[in-house]
C-alpha cells in the first residue's frame, strides 16, 4: 500500500473520529443545558405554587376568623331578639320496646321554638283579571342579584382591608415556617423534583430572619427566589430563597449514560492513532528492509570480486618474486574483508532491531586495548581522506565486563561517522580518549566534522532518524547505527550522550561500568 493511501485512509479516520467526539460533546452540552432549563423551570412553578398556598393559607386564616367572629356576633343577636318573641314548646314521647313486646325504656323530648308568624311571608294578587306570578318571580331574582352584587362589594372591601392590614404585620406573624416548608416539598414532589433543598426566608428589609435547620451555604450562587407574597407592594416584598447543594451532581448524572461511550470513543481513537504509528513503522522496516537488500547486493558484490581478483593474483608466480606487489594485494584483501565485515554488522543490527533483544556475551576486556585495535584498523580509512587520528588511553583501570563484537562495533560505527560527516573542504581530526571516573570508565570520540544542529541532536539515537545533510548525498545508512550504539550502551548498564556545535564538530561521551572484582 502506498504511503499516500495510509495517509489519507489515517486522515478520513481521524476527521471521523474527531467528529464524533465533538457530536458527543456537543450532545452532552445540548442535554445539560436542556436539563438545567427543565429544572429551573420546575423550580420556579414550584416556588410560584409555593406563593399560592402560602396566601390562600393567610386568606384562609383571616376567613375563619371573620367566620368565627360574625358567627359569634350572629348568635348573640339571635339570642336577644328571640327574648322578645313568643316561645312555643314542643313535646314529643319516645318508647323503646324488647322482641316480647314489653316497654324497655321511655323518655320525652322538650322543644323551645318561636312562635311562626300567622301573616303569610308573600301574597299574590290578581290585578285586572292578570296573573303576577311572573312578576313576583321577577322582582325575586332582582333583589336576589341586588344582594349578591352588595355581598361581593362588601367581600371585595373586607379582602382590599385584610391586604393593608397584612403588610404592616412582619413575615413571621403572617408565615408558618414549618407549614412553608411542607409547601415547598410537596410542590418540588409534584413537579418531579425529589432533591434535598435548603431555604430561607428573607424580610421587606432584606434580612435572613428564618433558615432551615440543615442550611447550607453550598449552591448558592444557583439558588432561586420568589415573593411569598406577590400581590404586595414592591417596597414590602417577602422572599423565599431555595438552593439544591448536589444540584450539579444531579444534572451530571442526568447524562452519565454517554460518558461511556466516549472513553470508548477515546480508547478506539488511541488505538488508531497507535495502530497507524505501528503501520509506518513497519512499512518503514519494510522500505528500510528492501533499500538494504538493494544496497547489500551490490555492497557484497563488490568486495568479493575484489577478493576474488586478488587471489587470483597471488596463484600468479610473479606475484611472489615482488615484495611489493604481495604487500599492496595484502592490503587490499585486508581492506575489502573490514568492508564485508561492516556489512554483515549491519546485517547483525537488523536482526537485532527486528528481536528487540541482544544476546551478549560477555566476558573481561581491557578497553585500551579494545580501542588501539580499532584505531590502528581504522588508521587506513581515514588516512584514505587525508584524516589522523589522535588517541590519549589515559584510563589507569580500563577494564570492563562486555560482549567484545557489539562494543568493537559501537567505537567502529561513531568512528565510521566521523568520516561520513566530515567538512569535505577540511582535512578530518578525530580524537579519542580514555579515562577513569568514580567507578565508570569513560570514552570520548570526537571529531572535527559539519556537526549536527540542537533540535536534530535530541533525536539522533532514536531508530531509522537521520540528521538532513543538504546537498550532501553520498552518505548512505538506514538511521539504525546511533540506535544500536546506544541500544548497546545500555544493554551494558552504561549511558552515551552527545555534544555538538553545526559547523564545528561532535563529541560521543560514553560511560560504562567498572569490573568489579
Amino acid at each position: 500500500m502506498k504511503k499516500s493511501t495510509i495517509w489519507i485512509l489515517g486522515v478520513v479516520m481521524g476527521l471521523s473520529f474527531v467528529g464524533l467526539l465533538y457530536l458527543q460533546v456537543g450532545y452532552i452540552e445540548a442535554i445539560v443545558k436542556m436539563r438545567k432549563e427543565q429544572f429551573d423551570t420546575s423550580v420556579k412553578n414550584s416556588l410560584y405554587q409555593v406563593s399560592k398556598d402560602v396566601e390562600f393559607a393567610e386568606t384562609d386564616r383571616w376567613l375563619r376568623e371573620d367566620i368565627t367572629e360574625a358567627e359569634r356576633k350572629a348568635l348573640t343577636s339571635s339570642s336577644s331578639s328571640m327574648a322578645g318573641e313568643e316561645l312555643v314548646q314542643q313535646s314529643q314521647l319516645f318508647t323503646v320496646k324488647g322482641a316480647d313486646g314489653r316497654i324497655l325504656s321511655a323518655f320525652e323530648l322538650n322543644v323551645l321554638k318561636t312562635k311562626p308568624s300567622e301573616l303569610p311571608k308573600m301574597m299574590i294578587s290578581k290585578k285586572h283579571g292578570g296573573n303576577t306570578i311572573p312578576k313576583t318571580s321577577k322582582s325575586m331574582l332582582e333583589a336576589v342579584k341586588n344582594r349578591y352584587m352588595y355581598q361581593r362589594v362588601l367581600l371585595d372591601e373586607v379582602a382590599l382591608q385584610m391586604v393593608y392590614k397584612a403588610t404592616d404585620k412582619t413575615i413571621g406573624e403572617r408565615v408558618r415556617f414549618k407549614d412553608l416548608d411542607d409547601y415547598i416539598k410537596s410542590a418540588l414532589l409534584n413537579n418531579g423534583i425529589e432533591l434535598a433543598y435548603h431555604f430561607s426566608v428573607i424580610d421587606k428589609d432584606g434580612r435572613e430572619v428564618y433558615r432551615c435547620s440543615d442550611y447550607e451555604d453550598k449552591g448558592l450562587e444557583d439558588a432561586y427566589t420568589q415573593p411569598l407574597f406577590p400581590n404586595d407592594p414592591p417596597a414590602r416584598l417577602s422572599l423565599v430563597r431555595l438552593h439544591f447543594p448536589g444540584k450539579k451532581d444531579f444534572i451530571f448524572d442526568s447524562i452519565s449514560f454517554i460518558i461511556p461511550s466516549m472513553i470508548f470513543t477515546l480508547v478506539l481513537l488511541i488505538t488508531f492513532i497507535f495502530t497507524l504509528y505501528l503501520v509506518f513503522r513497519q512499512k518503514k522496516l519494510s522500505e528500510m528492509k528492501n533499500d538494504f537488500i538493494n544496497n547489500m547486493t551490490h555492497e557484497f558484490k563488490t568486495p568479493i570480486s575484489t577478493i576474488s581478483l586478488a587471489a587470483q593474483m597471488l596463484k600468479d608466480p610473479a606475484v611472489g618474486k615482488s615484495p611489493t606487489m604481495f604487500q599492496h594485494i595484502s592490503t587490499v584483501i585486508n581492506d575489502e574483508t573490514k568492508r564485508l565485515r561492516f556489512q554483515v554488522e549491519k546485517v547483525l543490527q537488523m536482526s537485532m532491531f527486528d528481536k528487540q533483544k541482544a544476546t551478549l556475551k560477555t566476558k573481561e576486556i581491557d578497553m585500551n586495548e579494545l580501542i588501539r585495535g580499532v584505531v590502528n584498523t581504522f588508521t587506513l580509512k581515514v588516512e584514505k581522506y587525508d584524516g589522523k587520528i589522535q588517541s590519549e588511553l589515559e584510563a589507569t583501570d580500563p577494564f570492563i565486563l562486555a560482549d567484545e563484537m557489539h562494543i568493537t562495533n559501537v567505537i567502529f560505527n561513531l568512528m565510521d561517522n566521523a568520516v561520513k560527516y566530515k567538512k569535505p573542504e577540511e582535512e578530518l581530526l578525530l580524537d579519542v580518549r580514555t579515562w577513569n571516573e568514580p567507578g565508570k570508565l569513560m570514552i570520548s570520540i570526537q571529531d572535527n566534522g559539519i556537526g549536527i544542529k540542537k533540535e536534530d541532536l535530541k533525536k539522533i539515537f532514536e531508530k531509522f532518524y537521520r540528521v538532513h545533510t543538504g546537498n550532501l548525498h553520498d552518505v548512505k545508512g538506514f538511521g539504525l547505527g546511533l540506535a544500536y550504539v546506544k541500544k548497546i550502551i545500555h544493554d551494558h548498564k552504561g549511558t552515551i550522550r552527545a555534544e555538538s556545535e553545526l559547523n564545528v564538530g561532535t563529541k560521543f561521551i560514553i560511560a560504562l561500568p567498572l569490573l568489579k572484582i
